[in-house]
């Protein structure tokens, strides 16, 4: 089911599957979040819980029990309980259940909050452990936005600037899309990396969060179009397809953790990045998208 929060700046629709963006748009209509396709990428904006990317053999090991289950975990395929909502507000719950059980062995309450203050969308996260024992997880988001084409402008003219930095070492990627450790250092023109990770020979451009934690979409015109603020967040992920065509998308993606990688151990707990909460505990994760 869709849901609305609107002010003067902004309407936001929010699909409860998964409780995850459905539609940004100005007061001109003008959408920015990309509308999915199937022939070419057919989700929005889906929550990473409580894993990101895809485990070796789809299978990860919790003081020695083997798991399995799917790429980025099942929060995306779940259908969440509003729980508050206002004009410009709205929570949203989800809660382990038998199911998320076999795959991830604890009981924990996951709440998403999306606000509104003028051209500020906040997105708050507040995970919550009801297990008896330390729960682990990794959150993170997966957010695509329209990169519009045509007459004569390709993804190309667009960019995403980080601020502060001036070159990049992205972590690497084998053949079985395993993380790699880091590469050279890469130079940027204004902190400014192209739209398509393929460019790098990747199938994501993963690295560390730049130092402001801040990414920012500029469009053909040199102009911001959207922009994430994740301090949060210690790792960014980058990702549109590689096609022979302009995809019409770029996902920017604030992460808590890595992907599995080749220079991980198998364990849970041996993952850069990853969460723990103790019984009882809880915290948030936030991060801020602007609309210009």
């Amino acid at each position: 089911m869709i849901f609305t929060i609107r002010n003067d700046a902004l309407t936001v629709d929010i699909d409860s599957m998964g409780a995850q963006l459905a539609s940004v748009r100005t007061p001109d209509g003008t959408e920015y979040l990309w509308q999915g396709d199937p022939d070419i990428w057919a989700r929005r904006a889906p929550i990473l819980f409580p894993f990101i990317g895809r485990l070796k053999d789809s299978t990860y090991l919790l003081d020695g029990t083997p798991y399995t289950i799917s790429t980025h975990g099942f929060a995306r395929d779940m259908e969440f309980a509003v729980i508050r909502q206002a004009d410009s507000s709205l929570t949203f719950e989800l809660n382990d259940t038998p199911e998320t059980r076999r795959v991830f062995p604890f009981s924990f309450s996951l709440e998403v909050t999306y606000t509104l203050e003028g051209n500020h969308l906040t997105k708050t996260h507040r995970v919550s452990n009801r297990s008896q024992v330390d729960m682990l997880y990794e959150l993170g988001a997966h957010d695509g936005f329209r990169v519009p084409t045509g007459d004569g402008i390709t993804m190309a003219d667009y960019s995403i600037r980080l601020p502060g930095l001036d070159s990049v070492r992205f972590y690497g990627m084998d053949e079985n899309l395993m993380l790699t450790p880091k590469g050279d250092p890469i130079p940027l023109l204004q902190s400014s990396l192209p739209l398509t990770p393929a460019v790098f020979g990747l199938d994501t451009m993963i690295l560390d969060a730049p130092p402001q934690a801040q990414a920012i979409l500029y469009d053909f015109q040199g102009n911001p179009r959207v922009s994430l603020s994740f301090s949060d967040f210690p790792y960014l992920g980058i990702w549109t397809q590689n096609k022979p065509f302009d995809t019409g998308y770029v996902c920017i993606e604030p992460w808590s953790t890595l992907p599995d990688g080749t220079f991980m151990g198998r364990e849970l707990g041996d993952k850069p990045g990853i969460r723990h909460l103790a019984p009882g505990e809880s915290e948030t994760l936030s991060y801020t998208t602007i609309i210009y």
